[in-house]
């Protein structure tokens, strides 16, 4: 049985519109190479394959209005047929909208959703959303919640108001509070994680968080609300935004998420 040839795409010269000035230079590569890996587009930023105004940059740059991208010619495999989104799943999830308008929209995420596809996830809200409310021009994606963390997750429409709020977040103007449900009596009103995390992978080869001399700073506040039998309901803060960071700092303090099995469940 032959295999369908790989596409290749030329190479490109892309002048940055207003509309995107202020995007990584990692998302707007993807935006323009949908059926790419991602772990191919960083091995071309690593490279220096990637070409902003003539220099090399990082994967994290903020472009400019106005900015020239180079990108060097790629193979591509042939797009496989992506399952359209059932009306059901589209209507299901509309109705966890908490607040819209010209601009905004604030979802009540569910737990085993994930925020968008890949990796094996067919579909994840982004998809969802803009296959239930086509009307939308532009819908992005203002931060992340964890596939198994319910949760308030708030898109934009507008990428200056997305600019905007990315300012904030990383300003820390913007407070973002979690909830959770520890293992074991939590005896202190508070505590303070400080400990910094890295990356490991296992046998398996999965990649893991773990706390790590070596890694990143990172800092978790822990405040008791309610204690129960043998858990803990806790308001947690995060003073740094690290992947996986509850979950670490809750095991680091003895006090791991409650039914946290890393089992992933389908919402759809």
């Amino acid at each position: 049985m032959s295999r369908a040839p790989q596409q290749k795409i030329e190479v490109q010269k892309l002048t940055v519109e207003p509309a995107d000035a202020g995007r990584r230079l990692d998302n707007f590569i993807s935006s323009h190479l949908k059926n790419i890996p991602k772990s191919r587009i960083y091995q071309m930023l690593r490279r220096g394959e990637v070409r902003v105004n003539g220099g090399r940059s990082r994967q994290d740059y903020r472009l400019e209005d106005g900015d020239i991208v180079r990108i060097p010619p790629v193979h591509m495999e042939p797009a496989t047929a992506v399952p359209a989104v059932a009306t059901a799943v589209a209507e299901r999830l509309l109705g966890r909208i908490l607040y819209e308008d010209n601009q905004l929209l604030v979802l009540d995420k569910p737990a085993g959703l994930a925020v968008h596809g890949g990796s094996g996830i067919v579909h994840g809200v982004i998809e969802i959303l803009r296959a239930g409310r086509p009307e939308i021009q532009r819908l992005e994606l203002v931060h992340r919640l964890d596939r198994e963390t319910s949760g308030c997750l708030l898109l934009t429409k507008d990428m200056t108001v997305l600019r905007s709020l990315h300012d904030q977040l990383r300003a820390g103007t913007v407070r973002k509070g979690y909830t959770a449900l520890l293992e074991g009596r939590m005896e202190r009103r508070s505590l303070a994680v400080d400990a910094p995390l890295g990356r490991q992978k296992n046998r398996a080869g999965e990649r893991l968080v773990i706390v790590d001399a070596a890694g990143k700073p990172s800092a978790t506040h822990i405040k008791r609300r309610q204690v129960f039998g043998d858990a803990t309901l806790a308001d947690v803060s995060l003073l740094t935004g690290r992947t996986h960071q509850i979950r670490v700092h809750a095991a680091a303090a003895s006090h791991p998420l409650a039914g946290d099995t890393r089992i992933r469940r389908s919402w759809v």
